[in-house]
C-alpha cells in the first residue's frame, strides 16, 4: 500500500524511535529542521507527532516538551509498531514475548471456537487450510493463508474482544509464520498439525482443539529458537510474504 505524506512522515519518525536513533527521554528534532529534512509542512509534522503519541511512542507536556517514551509504553498491538520493530531488527525478547502471548490467547480462543463455530466459520477456515496445502504442494504464498487460518480460528470464537484482538495480532502472527517457513520442510511438517486443529473444531471437541493448538504453538516456538540459534537473517514485515517453491 502506498502511503501519503502523513503516513511517510509517521513511518520516518516511528522507525527512528524504535531503532533507537532518538533515545528514551530525548526530544525529536525541532519542527523547522524536520520540515527541511523531510520536505513537509509544519502541519504534517505536528499531525505525525500526534499519531506517535497515540501509539504510545511519545508524550508531550507544557513543561517537558515532546519526548520519547520507553518501549513498555508503546502499543505493541499496533501493526505499525510491529513493522518498525521488524525493520529495526526483531530481538529474541520480542519473539519470545510473542510466543508467550500466543500460548495465553490462542488455546482459550480455540476452545471457544470448537464450541461455537458455525458452518460458515468452518468453511472459511477450511478454505484457508486448502490455500496452505496448495502452497506446500505446488508452491506459492503459504504465510498469507496460514495467517487467515489462525485469524479465522480467533474470529470464530464468538467473543467480540478476542475478535478485535485477532486484527491486532495479525502483524505479530505473521512474524512467527515468516520465521517458521524458513525452516526446511517447516510448512509441510506443520500442515498435519493444522489439520488436527481444524478436525477438532469440526468435531466441536474443545479439549482436543486446545491440545492441538498448543502442539502447533510449541512447534512454532521450537522453529523460532532454532532460527535464532542459527543467526540467519530474520524476516522484515515490509517485505512481501515469502513464496514456497516446489522441490
Amino acid at each position: 500500500m502506498i502511503k501519503n505524506v502523513h503516513g511517510n512522515t509517521v513511518d520516518h519518525l516511528g522507525e527512528a524511535i524504535v531503532a533507537g536513533r532518538y533515545g528514551v527521554g530525548a526530544s525529536i528534532p525541532p519542527e523547522p529542521l524536520l520540515c527541511l529534512e523531510l520536505g513537509v509542512s509544519r502541519t504534517v509534522v505536528r499531525e505525525a507527532v500526534k499519531s506517535l503519541i497515540a501509539k504510545g511512542l511519545m508524550t508531550t507536556g507544557p513543561k517537558v516538551g515532546t519526548r520519547v517514551l520507553p518501549p513498555e509504553h508503546w502499543n505493541w498491538f499496533d501493526p505499525d509498531v510491529i513493522t518498525w520493530q521488524s525493520q529495526a531488527g526483531l530481538t529474541p525478547e520480542f519473539l519470545r514475548d510473542l510466543q508467550d502471548l500466543r500460548r495465553v490467547v490462542e488455546p482459550a480462543a480455540v476452545r471457544l471456537t470448537a464450541e461455537r463455530a458455525t458452518a460458515e466459520d468452518i468453511a472459511q477456515i477450511e478454505d484457508a487450510y486448502a490455500g496452505m496445502k496448495r502452497a506446500v504442494n505446488s508452491g506459492g504464498d503459504y504465510v498469507t493463508f496460514d495467517l487467515r487460518f489462525h485469524q479465522g480460528l480467533l474470529r470464530a470464537c464468538g467473543n467480540r474482544m478476542l475478535v478485535q484482538m485477532s486484527k491486532a495480532l495479525g502483524a505479530l502472527l505473521r512474524t512467527s509464520f515468516e520465521i517458521s517457513t524458513r525452516r526446511k520442510d517447516g510448512p509441510r511438517n506443520s500442515l498435519p498439525l493444522h489439520r488436527e486443529v481444524l478436525d477438532a473444531v469440526i468435531a466441536h471437541d474443545p479439549d482436543r482443539a486446545e491440545k492441538a493448538i498448543r502442539v502447533l504453538i510449541d512447534g512454532a516456538r521450537t522453529d523460532i529458537e532454532e532460527v535464532l540459534a542459527s543467526r540467519r537473517r530474520l524476516p522484515r514485515l515490509n517485505e512481501p510474504a515469502r513464496m514456497l517453491k516446489v522441490a
